[in-house]
């Protein structure tokens, strides 16, 4: 019986634990997708405890607290922060075979040293031990940054936003960290939700033009695109209830604009033609300008609608879904193609049903220039475990290029969960390990070993030419 969580965890061939003993783990990471705050890194920010820096905003953790029975006072309440981590440790152990125990447990021996497990009886011994750990020179948010090997961090980002912290870390010569933002523009396209409009007035504020029609509200895109671009924006995202393509005239959208303003309800027809709309002219910005196009789908969003009346998006409420739209995503990436300006694009799909459909999608699509211009992205938030994560990674090599995949990203608010990307080598590795170990790729340990690298690192560097 192996121990718990030793060197070798996850890695049970002599080839993978060279591969990633030698390759994987001491490769950079580029997190192209999360969540993490600017201003927190610029600030250098430090956190007193391991709830700050582990509970705070981590709507992952909370799924597993009311999972337990454990009441909202100490998930999202005003309970103290030290009985709030004792209900999270007193819930962890019953979490097996959840990545989230995984997660924690490397947490906790990378950044704190602990060779222990977390449960109820241990929770003080690791809330006392966290403390005195955070409390040195190297645990401040640039301090994990920097002993996590972190090449890049993109962050995602409001079009309205001055990116002041953005530009200000790109001035600092003291972080050798690249941090870049994501311009993430859903509320102009949510014509059909709440805050639509109360969004245009601050684009316009942003802009400095004013929103009253198509024309304008493109202009006022383009003008933050621009903005986003000079500051060294990379990548674009999107995240979609699901994938429209119902293109109609630029006077019927416009249309459908103008009713909007006035207050008027939208019909699902006349959405989806005003996103096509906006979804075409962004990816045709994202093209020239040579970034990458992310599209995240197939999330149903807060179907608790009590809990999100109370607390809002984001707060662990949120649960797949199974729309087909592929149609319609095809469509899309059809039109794009045709006009020649079809952006490096990251499909994400929450229902891990289309792996195979995503993987023979991007196949369509690709085209010289770029290696993998067109990516099927990591196993994304629901599918980010062990089992979601191997069968993204079969499926993409079963039917496309795996040795050109970009790896993993965190897609997390919290600092401390780049042990994510290890999580992802390792299984990554154990994959390759076994193929080689079963003949079925040849045991050259150096190509092996520069394909590893290249996933783990340089494909993604390449990518978002860092």
């Amino acid at each position: 019986m192996k121990a718990f969580m030793e060197r070798d965890f996850l890695l049970t061939t002599p080839t993978a634990q060279r591969l990633y003993h030698e390759h994987a783990e001491k490769m950079p990471i580029i997190d192209y997708h999360c969540h993490v705050d600017p201003k927190e890194i610029f600030e250098d920010r430090r956190f007193e405890n391991i709830y700050q820096v582990w509970l705070e905003g981590d709507h992952y953790k909370w799924r597993v607290m009311r999972s337990n029975g454990v009441d909202e006072r100490y998930i999202t309440g005003d309970a103290p922060e030290r009985e709030k981590f004792q209900k999270f440790a007193e819930a962890l152990p019953r979490a097996i075979g959840n990545p989230m125990y995984h997660w924690c447990h490397l947490e906790l021996r990378t950044y704190f040293g602990y060779e222990g497990v977390l449960n109820g009886d241990t929770a003080q011994e690791v809330w006392d031990l966290s403390v005195k750990k955070l409390a040195e020179a190297d645990m401040s948010v640039r301090g994990i940054i920097r002993q996590s090997n972190v090449a890049m961090v993109g962050t995602t980002d409001d079009p309205t936003s001055d990116l002041a912290w953005h530009k200000r870390l790109a001035e600092d010569s003291s972080i050798s960290t690249v941090v870049t933002p994501s311009f993430r523009p859903d509320k102009a396209l949510n014509i059909e939700k709440p805050g639509w409009k109360e969004f245009l007035a601050e684009l316009s504020k942003s802009s400095g033009i004013e929103v009253k029609d198509l024309d304008s509200l493109e202009a006022a895109l383009a003008q933050r695109l621009k903005v986003f671009d000079e500051v060294g924006c990379r990548a674009a995202d999107h995240g979609l209830d699901y994938v429209p393509y119902r293109p109609m005239s630029r006077e019927q959208v416009d249309a459908v604009m103008k009713k909007g303003l006035d207050g008027q309800a939208v019909t699902v027809e006349e959405a989806e033609a005003f996103k096509t709309e906006l979804l075409l002219f962004c990816g045709k910005h994202y093209h020239d300008m040579e970034w990458a196009m992310q599209i995240h789908y197939n999330c149903m969003r807060n179907p608790n609608s009590a809990m999100f009346a109370k607390l809002g998006p984001d707060s662990g409420f949120d649960c797949m879904n199974n729309v087909n739209c592929a149609g319609s995503l095809y469509a899309l990436l059809d039109a794009l193609y045709k006009d020649d300006a079809l952006p490096r694009t990251i499909l994400y799909s929450l229902n891990p049903g289309e792996n195979e459909l995503l993987d023979t999608m991007i196949g369509a699509f690709q085209g010289p220039g770029v290696p993998g211009k067109l990516q099927h992205g990591s196993a994304w938030w629901f599918n980010d475990n062990k089992t979601g994560m191997q069968d993204q990674l079969v499926s993409l090599a079963n039917l496309s290029l795996l040795g050109n995949f970009i790896g993993m990203l965190t897609d997390s608010r919290s600092f401390l969960s780049y042990t994510r990307h290890a999580y992802f080598r390792r299984i990554l590795c154990e994959l390759v390990g076994g193929w080689i170990e079963n003949g079925e790729y040849p045991a050259d340990m150096a190509q092996a070993g520069a394909l590893i690298e290249d996933i783990c690192y340089r494909n993604a560097k390449r990518y978002f030419r860092l």
